[in-house]
């Protein structure tokens, strides 16, 4: 990230403001009215939840090109990596498993380059589902593609469009431990998860299977990660401190 970019002025929280935090989105042909068009779109759950904590949120849809990425990053007080599609296995040297969504390669380039450059500036951010595979990916590691092949059943998603719910063990030491305590009951929809942990990244919470449910990056100020679906239930401690460690920042 250049000295320029670090240097700019922060006119949110510097002016005393709720900190502004960004929050990538979908790019899916959607509905509305008489149209039918390719739509930059983020379930509301998310808006929401980071209004409730006290932000302000801004979408972020998948640029076409990446020249912005960093002056985005030094713009915001935080993200939200939300959740979506599958990333595409070539970007972790894996063939694709039959039962993995189709690519999505300008929403996989601007989140890889968005998370990578957040990291760099040390910008706090929460990723949720897809977004923790993002930053795993971005970390070197690798995915496992379809889990109900890996652990045997479908628990982790286990009526296709409604979101579950089961329940997750945490490190009582790590970061989302210390907001959430040793054990939670968290909403839930997925079919892939984190397999070779990335550089830098710790598993934090886990299934009763032991599918990773939870990672944190060593050494960032707030870079947490779980795969669950925090948006979709009552308890928004990840948003209050996402919110709180970017109002701080």
């Amino acid at each position: 990230m250049s000295e320029a970019v670090r240097g700019a002025p922060r006119p949110a929280t510097g002016a005393g403001g709720p900190p502004v935090i960004g929050i990538t989105t979908y790019q899916e042909p959607a509905r509305w009215g008489t149209w039918v068009r390719e739509a930059a779109l983020l379930p509301a759950p998310y808006v929401r939840s980071v209004e409730r904590a006290g932000g302000v949120p801004v979408l972020l849809p998948p640029a076409a090109t990446l020249r912005g990425v960093d002056l985005l990053v030094g713009r915001l007080d935080g993200i939200v990596l939300a959740g979506g599609g599958d990333v595409d296995p070539e970007l972790y040297g894996a063939a694709r498993h039959h039962e993995t969504g189709p690519p999505q390669p300008q929403r996989d380039r601007f989140e890889l380059a968005l998370v990578r450059a957040a990291v760099s500036a040390d910008l706090p951010f929460l990723a949720i589902c897809r977004g923790m595979q993002v930053l795993n990916v971005a970390r070197g590691g690798a995915l496992i593609q379809h889990l109900p092949e890996a652990v045997g059943h479908r628990g982790h998603a286990p009526q296709a469009g409604l979101v579950g719910s089961h329940p997750v063990r945490i490190s009582p030491t790590s970061q989302i431990g210390k907001i959430l305590g040793d054990a939670a009951d968290v909403p839930a929809y997925h079919h892939q998860a984190v397999g070779r942990l990335g550089k830098g990244l710790s598993a934090v919470a886990w299934a009763e299977d032991q599918v990773v449910e939870a990672i944190e990056l060593q050494g960032h100020r707030f870079g947490l990660a779980v795969q669950w679906h925090p948006e979709e239930g009552e308890d928004k401690r990840l948003f209050e401190a996402l919110v709180a460690e970017a109002a701080g920042r």
